[in-house]
């Protein structure tokens, strides 16, 4: 047996030693390189695929062979060749695909390319679930490139700090050979064995190996260029949406491949066009030459182009080939283009996965993955790189090196951290030391000087001190966010400090401890942020933002267990003192609006005095099928398509540390994303709880709901946009409450020519509280989103028990809630 073994190796390595390298140039009848170009060896699963430019290179062992070389839209060229031990120069001319008419039959006036449609719409199914399993090597290459871009940028000068200063760039270049498992319906495994990236060693380059596949009704190409999906030129009712035109066939081993090109019927609709190649008699996909735009309902990308080749893997199975994707963006002076090409090698179409094969891993990069070699990467390489990227290898490696030096670090963080007046007002600044891994991060001046009625104008200054504790990459961190704040009118002085320890290597957790004297609102977890509230008191004499003053010691745990589980447990003191408005200065004249008290509104409850509160609270969080993206040492939650629970449980405790309050509460909270492809989506957030014990309960501690006056809408997902603030808190022992809206994401609105050219999308929903009588309340919505790509407008009608109260607009700024 060892013996036979030894012999076995020695031949193979005898072989190998033999074996030659075909290489080649694939070009079209004009001489013009044909990118991506598919070539096989007959027979078997032996191939390749050219680069961009058209070269291409293949290992084979000594012997007679046929070469096939094939193109979407080209005419199939064979060569037969023999190796013997030197290499060989091997070039492909293809001519572009004649087609002949011939005989068609055409009914009625139909176009026989319906006829060929529904025949391969009726074998969908069929070719769809063909296979129960397959596994295959993936090889990915991905590049994105600029081609001009503006010199500034709001307001900062564009620099890729490359001293490179032409409009060409590559700003992106990956490879990575995968191994990838499917399972029907949706199990999925990626287990990347290399991945490369230029400019970063130990960097994890893009795997992203799925299949789109046009026998499914709905391809869903990413939901960021449109969550509904895109329906298949042979999808179940596709006649609704395409119309089809004959084109002719050509001729390959001995069948017919129809060229039928494929036309949207109406514009704006999330629909395909180009061509496509269907064989016939089998009524299968040959390959795809196909495109989407901005009238597809795509956003973000100006154009998308999908290349897709089928080979035969066996008597009865095709499986695509290759795979490439051309996306393209114009956007506020950049022009972005780029290649992501897939190359499919070395099916097993009857895979034995064992029962615990597939998990809620699915995508792993395996340790040595990112530490492939040079002569490594010369061999694995399937085809052969561009100059360019070669360049570019060469050029960001350098870079890499130079960037190592810590005298170089820091050359760039004094460039970096320039002082900029325009950012310091509108986003704050970050000032680096990258050799020491630290950023210090100062807010907008904007959030510097506020104004309340309580503190009258309040300087506030804060920043975050960030700290790396990592010597590669890594998760351990600490952050530091020290703040003072003075009140000109009641003259107090606060002064807080939050410390945030991150740590762990497969999963993050942090650990955070925050102490001092600051100001909070009755309701802690309310989104009235100040600089709206400081609006608010200027312009139109309204402060609806309460606060009190407080004393407090924080500190908060959150454990992840992997699985979708995770733990978070939190203690807080407050020493609570009341505050009275000092300041009642406004640019409002109106004698029909006067300030407030700094007292909930709208309350019905007991008054606020000075007390102490020490609370502990635990939570659990669970997401079942929770999906993982693992690195070397540490994994990424990706989402799950199962809804989130999350329970917790608060105890007030009488007595430790002075504390007057005593009381138990628990809430449980429902949450889920759910797509409807073609139909929209629909969000939901679902919640129910109470006091088990409410001895003695304080206003901060009452089960609060986030309420809003405000024209600018509060999050649709958390609050009531009718709601006066603290209307409804209570002491109940059980309030539900929902939040649900669903988007239709393009649906209905693209038969509307002005919304569908404006790419305007409707969305509708309903918020609701359920309780005792008092705590009954309906909110029904419908508007308008996307309006500019971060605008929402609605319509919004309360319900109060019953009764039918007004009726308002909302408006939403992506990023931005009422405060």
């Amino acid at each position: 047996m060892k013996l036979s073994l030894l012999l076995l190796l020695s031949i193979f390595n005898f072989l190998s030693a033999f074996a030659g390298r075909i290489s080649g140039l694939v070009t079209n009848q004009d001489g013009q390189p044909l990118p991506f170009a598919s070539l096989t060896v007959k027979g078997t699963s032996i191939g390749t695929t050219a680069n961009s430019t058209g070269e291409f290179f293949l290992s084979v062992s000594p012997g007679t062979y046929t070469i096939i070389c094939q193109h979407v839209g080209y005419e199939r060229q064979e060569k037969k060749i023999t190796i013997i031990k030197d290499d060989l120069q091997l070039d492909f001319r293809l001519e572009k695909q004649e087609l002949t008419l011939g005989e068609v039959i055409v009914t009625q006036g139909e176009d026989p390319a319906y006829e060929i449609i529904r025949q391969a719409i009726r074998k969908r199914v069929f070719y769809r679930d063909q296979l129960s399993a397959f596994q295959c090597q993936v090889y990915t290459k991905g590049q994105l490139q600029l081609r001009d871009y503006p010199k500034k940028f709001m307001g900062q000068i564009v620099d890729f700090e490359d001293g490179d200063t032409s409009k060409n760039k590559m700003l992106y270049l990956s490879e990575t050979i995968a191994r990838y498992s499917y399972r029907r319906p949706d199990d999925v495994k990626i287990e990347v064995i290399s991945t490369k990236v230029s400019g970063q060693t130990g960097g994890f380059g893009l795997s992203a190996p799925h299949i789109f596949s046009f026998y499914d009704n709905n391809i869903n190409i990413g939901s960021g260029l449109n969550p509904r999906g895109f329906i298949s030129p042979i999808s179940e009712n596709a006649l609704n949406y395409y119309r089809y035109k004959y084109e002719g066939f050509f001729m390959e081993e001995g069948k017919q491949v129809f060229r039928i090109r494929i036309i949207p019927r109406r514009p704006y609709e999330p629909l395909f066009s180009g061509i496509m190649y269907i064989m016939d008699e089998d009524y299968r996909v040959h390959s795809v030459q196909l495109e989407l735009t901005k009238t597809s309902q795509m956003q973000i990308l100006d154009t998308l182009r999908i290349e897709q080749l089928y080979v035969p893997v066996s008597s009865e199975v095709w499986m695509v080939k290759s795979q490439v994707m051309y996306p393209s963006v114009k956007m506020l002076g950049f022009d972005g283009f780029g290649s992501f090409v897939n190359m499919y090698s070395d099916f097993d179409i009857d895979p034995d996965f064992g029962k615990k094969f597939f998990d809620n891993t699915i995508l792993k990069y395996t340790d040595s993955s990112n530490k492939q070699t040079l002569s490594y990467w010369e061999n694995a390489r399937p085809l052969p790189l561009q100059e360019e990227e070669i360049i570019d290898y060469r050029k960001k490696d350098s870079l890499e090196q130079v960037r190592a030096d810590p005298r170089y670090l820091d050359s760039i963080s004094r460039r970096r951290n320039k002082l900029n007046p325009i950012a310091m007002l509108i986003n704050g600044q970050s000032f680096t030391r990258e050799s020491k891994k630290r950023i210090i991060t100062i807010p907008n001046l904007l959030e510097l000087i506020k104004y309340n009625t309580v503190e009258g104008f309040v300087l506030n200054p804060q920043l975050t001190y960030y700290k790396s504790l990592d010597t590669g990459i890594g998760r351990k961190a600490i952050a530091i966010s020290p703040q003072i704040r003075y009140g000109f009118s009641n003259e107090h002085f606060n002064a807080s400090t939050k410390i945030t320890y991150t740590y762990g290597k497969k999963y993050a957790n942090n650990f955070s401890l925050s102490g001092g004297k600051d100001i909070y609102q009755f309701n802690n977890y309310s989104n009235q942020g100040e600089r709206g509230a400081t609006l608010s008191a200027l312009l139109f004499k309204h402060n609806r933002r309460k606060i009190y003053e407080a004393w407090y010691l924080r500190t908060d745990m959150l454990k992840v267990f992997g699985e979708g589980f995770s733990t978070g447990l939190s203690f807080q003191y407050q020493d609570r003192m009341p505050l009275e408005n000092t300041a009642f200065y406004s640019l409002s004249k109106s004698k029909d609006t006067t300030f407030t008290p700094n007292y909930p509104e709208n309350f019905d409850g007991p008054g606020f005095l000075a007390h102490q509160a020490s609370s502990v609270s635990f939570t659990v969080r669970w997401q079942p099928g929770n999906r993982y993206i693992e690195f070397p040492g540490r994994k990424i939650s990706i989402g799950s398509r199962y809804p989130a629970f999350m329970l917790t449980y608060t105890k007030g405790i009488k007595n430790f540390l002075g504390s007057d309050v005593d009381y138990d509460k628990w809430r449980l909270q429902i949450s889920d994303q759910v797509n409807l492809k073609l139909a929209g989506s629909l969000n939901y957030r679902f919640s129910t709880g109470g006091f088990l014990n409410a001895r003695n309960v304080q206003i901060p501690d009452y089960t609060h709901f986030i309420g809003n006056l405000s024209l600018l809408a509060t999050d649709y997902m958390t609050g009531f946009q009718l709601l006066p603030h603290y209307q409804k808190s209570n002491t109940d022992k059980l309030v539900s409450t929902l939040f649900a809206e669903y988007h239709l994401n393009g649906f209905l609105t693209n038969k509307i020519p002005v919304f569908r050219k404006l790419n305007w999308h409707f969305v509708t929903g309903v918020n609701a509280m359920y309780g005792s009588e008092k705590f009954r309340y309906t909110e029904v919505f419908v508007g308008i989103e996307n309006i500019l790509k971060i605008i929402r407008i609605d319509y919004v009608q309360g319900f109060d028990k019953g009764r039918t109260i007004h009726g308002e607009v909302r408006i939403g700024i992506l990023g931005i809630t009422t405060n």
